[in-house]
């Protein structure tokens, strides 16, 4: 049964950051063949004797592996933190919605001289400033 457990953990999790394992995989492979493309490309340059680019080429090769192993390294780090955030985020929209609906009910509470018209028009009509709008975003 803990094998059932964890296999299901590993495609539940694999399915869910596929695009994020994906890359990081294919960053890898890079980082691999970056090796055997340095060798291809020095074997180029000593043929046609342009031996002043083996430095440019050397260290082309060691950004490209340092580069793709960080980066995967970072994106394997973030990994699980989208997930807090997109909480948090969902959370403060939730707060907003309810302060904006207290909003509306002391508006009707407080001003009892509208009309039944004007009433509606105010449950209706969401009126937004530009910061109303900024601070939905």
């Amino acid at each position: 049964m803990f094998k059932q457990v964890k296999s299901a953990l590993f495609w539940y999790y694999l399915i869910k950051f596929r695009k994020r394992i994906v890359l990081i995989v294919l960053l890898l492979i890079i980082a691999l063949f970056a090796n055997s493309i340095y060798a291809d490309v020095v074997q180029y340059l000593t043929l046609k004797k342009k031996l002043e680019f083996l430095e440019i080429v050397l260290i082309s090769k060691w950004v490209i592996i340092i580069f793709n192993i960080v980066f995967s390294i970072y994106l394997l780090l973030t990994m699980f933190n989208k997930e807090d955030e997109k909480e948090k985020v969902s959370k403060k929209k939730e707060v907003k919605t309810k302060e904006k609906e207290k909003e509306k009910k002391d508006i009707f509470s407080s001003n009892e001289k509208f009309t039944e018209r004007e009433k509606q028009f105010l449950h209706k009509k969401k009126l937004k400033t530009k910061a109303d709008i900024l601070l939905d975003k």
